[in-house]
C-alpha cells in the first residue's frame, strides 16, 4: 500500500477527469536560498547540487537557483518557466492566516498567496524540502490549512511535503532516492511521485533503523495530489 492525500473531494474529481496519463517533465528548477535572518541549514547546498548532477545525466532542462539568487521575484519567475519546483529552504505555517504560509526565500517569504496569484501556466509537481509544509492545525483539526495543500490549490497535480521539521542532515538522502526512483524511466513523471517517495522512504529506514530518532526523521514526508 502507497499513502497519498487530496485536501478535498472537489480536488480528487477536477483531477480525476483530467486525464491520467504519464508525462514526464522536461524541466525543473532547484532553489536553496540563503536567508541572513534565520539559521544556517548547510544539507540544503549538498541537496540541490547532488540533484542537479543527478538529473543533467536525462533530457531534463535544470536551473539552480540558491544564494542570493533565490530572490522572490526569480522564484516567481523561474516558477512560471518550470513546470516541476524543488524547494531546499526554511519552510513556515502561519497558523492565524494560512494564506500567509510559505517559504523562506534570500530576501523575504514567499508567501502562499503570491503563488497562487500567478497564475502559473504549467505547474506539474513541488518537492518542499522544509519544515511544517503539511502540519496541521489542532485549532482547525477538519480543515487543510497548510502549504502543501496550498499548492494543490494553485495549480500543482502532486506536492510532497513536510508534518514537522525535518533532518537537515538527511534531507539529501531523501530527495536523492526520490529522484533516484523516477529517473530509473529516463524522466520525471508526477503520476509515481507517491510511489517514488514511498520507495525512498522505505531506504532511508532502512539506512537509520528502528529508533525513536530515527522514527521522527522518516515519518514526516507525504505526499498530496492525484
Amino acid at each position: 500500500m502507497v499513502s497519498s492525500y487530496t485536501p478535498t473531494v472537489q480536488f480528487l474529481n477536477e483531477k480525476s477527469s483530467a486525464s491520467s496519463a504519464s508525462h514526464k517533465c522536461t524541466n525543473l528548477v532547484l532553489i536553496s536560498p540563503n536567508t541572513p535572518d534565520l539559521p544556517s541549514i548547510p544539507f540544503t547546498r549538498k541537496e540541490i547540487h547532488d540533484l542537479k548532477a543527478l538529473v543533467d545525466r536525462f533530457a531534463i532542462d535544470t536551473l539552480l537557483l540558491e544564494d542570493a539568487e533565490a530572490t522572490t521575484d526569480k522564484v516567481k519567475r523561474e516558477m512560471n518557466a518550470h513546470s516541476w519546483v524543488h524547494f531546499a529552504c526554511h519552510g513556515i505555517q502561519d497558523v492565524n492566516d494560512s494564506l500567509k504560509s510559505g517559504v523562506h526565500l534570500h530576501d523575504g517569504r514567499l508567501e502562499l498567496l503570491e503563488i497562487m496569484r500567478q497564475k502559473i501556466s504549467n505547474p506539474d509537481l513541488v518537492f518542499l524540502s522544509a519544515c511544517q509544509t503539511s502540519k496541521g492545525d489542532d485549532k482547525l483539526s477538519e480543515e487543510v490549512v497548510h502549504l502543501t495543500a496550498g499548492m494543490l490549490a494553485a495549480g500543482y497535480r502532486g506536492v510532497v511535503g513536510t508534518m514537522w521539521g525535518i533532518s537537515d542532515m538527511h534531507g539529501p538522502e531523501f530527495a536523492r532516492v526520490f529522484y533516484q526512483y523516477l529517473l530509473k524511466d529516463n524522466g520525471l513523471d508526477s503520476t509515481q511521485a507517491a510511489y517514488a517517495l514511498d520507495y525512498a522512504t522505505r531506504k532511508v529506514r532502512e539506512s537509520l533503523g528502528e529508533s525513536d530518532t530515527a522514527f521522527l526523521t522518516w515519518v514526516p514526508y507525504v505526499h498530496f495530489g492525484y
